[in-house]
């Protein structure tokens, strides 16, 4: 069974007073649930972030993990405005997301080298959130699926199965982050299944079975129901609703309620 798994990706947004003010109000507004948690604030306050949910969490119900948005493949040495793994975990991340759309579009980054920061998050023990997702144009010329077979696969080079279980997916048409458009439910349970379906072929079905894939693109309160409802979607990375407590917690309830 796959424990549904909740992502708030808060991009560049937040200082640290607006951060533990976002935080203590979902703490406010949730109960314990039996799913995964977990916040990315941007890289500046991870550690303080990170520090004050550890100083707080004994007095509360909901468990909240914390995630990176990026990370680089080598461990140290000269790459001015670049983050480590070690790093990460030094500053007590579980999580890292790796090849966001943004990430690929703005700052030019390669399936290869999104493959080398998973190896390297694996290596340090660090939890991958590998996101993939096609364009609009990319699905007008038919071609979504072709292009996610692409981004998984060789995302996923020359990893064991045993650390691929270990991954999470996040599939996010690109079409649909922060414009407001959502894949409709059905759109969205077929490329998860689609995705499902590849790593059963490439990896085996142990693999497929144990790999969580969450969906995103302007994910919200209002849609998340029925997109949790499919069978292949197993949570959600999140990121405008994330950075409002109510409606990040109304997620967090809605999908500990779904019966998943």
């Amino acid at each position: 069974m796959r424990r549904i798994f909740i992502a708030g990706n808060w991009k560049m947004n937040t200082n640290f007073q607006e951060a533990k003010e976002l935080i203590d109000a979902i703490y406010q507004q949730t109960n314990s649930h039996d799913i995964d948690v977990a916040v990315c604030p941007p890289m500046p306050y991870l550690s303080s972030v990170s520090n004050y949910i550890k100083e707080n969490e004994h007095q509360k119900s909901l468990q909240i993990k914390v995630g990176a948005q990026n990370m680089h493949w080598e461990e140290k040495g000269a790459y001015t405005g670049e983050v480590s793994g070690t790093m990460l975990q030094d500053v007590g991340c579980t999580y890292v997301v790796l090849g966001h759309s943004e990430r690929r579009a703005l700052f030019s980054e390669t399936n290869n080298g999104i493959n080398k920061k998973i190896h390297k998050a694996l290596a340090l023990g660090l939890l991958p959130i590998l996101c993939i997702g096609e364009t609009l144009e990319e699905r007008e010329k038919g071609k979504e699926k072709e292009i996610i077979e692409k981004q998984l696969l060789e995302g996923l080079t020359d990893l064991l199965p045993s650390q691929i279980e270990t991954c999470t997916l996040a599939y996010e048409p690109v079409w649909a982050i922060g414009t407001g458009k959502t894949a409709s439910p059905e759109i969205a349970q077929d490329m998860h299944a689609f995705i499902r379906k590849t790593l059963t072929e490439k990896y085996g079905k142990n693999v497929s079975d144990s790999v969580r894939i969450q969906y995103g693109g302007s994910v919200k309160p209002q849609n998340i129901q029925e997109l949790i409802a499919q069978n292949d979607i197993d949570g959600a990375l999140i990121g405008g609703a994330s950075l409002k407590a109510d409606s990040f917690s109304k997620i967090i309830e809605i999908c500990s309620l779904s019966g998943k």
